[in-house]
C-alpha cells in the first residue's frame, strides 16, 4: 500500500470526525431549540440522535490512530474540515430544522460511504468493516427523520 493511498484514507477519515462533531452539535442545537406541537417527541429525538453521533467521534479518530496519524486537535481544525455547515439560527421551526438534519445526514452518509471505499483502496479491512454499522446508523437517522415530516 502506497504512502499516497493511507494519506487519503486519514483525509478522509479526519473529515468524517470534524463532520461528526458539527453533525452531533448541530443536533444538540436543535434539541436545545426545538418548539412547537411536536416538542416532546422532536426534542427526545434530537438527543437520542445526537447522543449516538456523539458516540462516533471516539471511535472515529481512534481509527485516525490506529493508522499511525494525528486527528483534529481544535475547533477551528475542525471547522476548516467539515463539509457540514453551522447553523446559528435558534428561531428555526421543527420542519426546517428537519429537513436540514436529513440534508445532513445524507452528507454524513455520502463521507461513510467515500471513506468506506478508501478503506477498502488501503486495505484497511477494519474501518472497512466498522463502517458498515455507522452507515446503518445514518440510514435509521435518515429514515425517522423523513418520517417525521411524510
Amino acid at each position: 500500500m502506497g504512502d499516497n493511498v493511507k494519506k487519503a484514507l486519514v483525509d478522509n477519515l479526519n473529515g468524517l470526525l470534524a463532520d461528526t462533531f458539527a453533525l452531533y452539535l448541530k443536533t444538540k442545537n436543535f434539541h436545545w431549540h426545538v418548539k412547537g406541537p411536536q416538542f416532546r417527541d422532536l426534542h427526545l429525538l434530537f438527543d437520542e440522535q445526537a447522543a449516538e453521533i456523539f458516540a462516533l467521534t471516539d471511535l472515529v479518530a481512534e481509527r485516525v490512530r490506529k493508522n499511525g496519524a494525528d486527528t483534529l486537535t481544535s475547533v477551528g481544525a475542525i471547522a476548516a474540515k467539515a463539509k457540514i455547515k453551522d447553523q446559528d439560527k435558534t428561531g428555526l421551526d421543527a420542519p426546517a430544522m428537519i429537513r436540514e438534519l436529513i440534508a445532513d445526514n445524507e452528507t454524513y452518509l455520502a463521507d461513510l460511504r467515500a471513506t468506506k471505499e478508501a478503506a477498502g483502496a488501503a486495505g484497511d479491512n477494519a474501518t472497512d468493516g466498522i463502517i458498515d454499522d455507522w452507515t446503518d446508523q445514518c440510514e435509521q437517522r435518515i429514515w425517522f427523520l423523513k418520517q417525521t415530516v411524510a
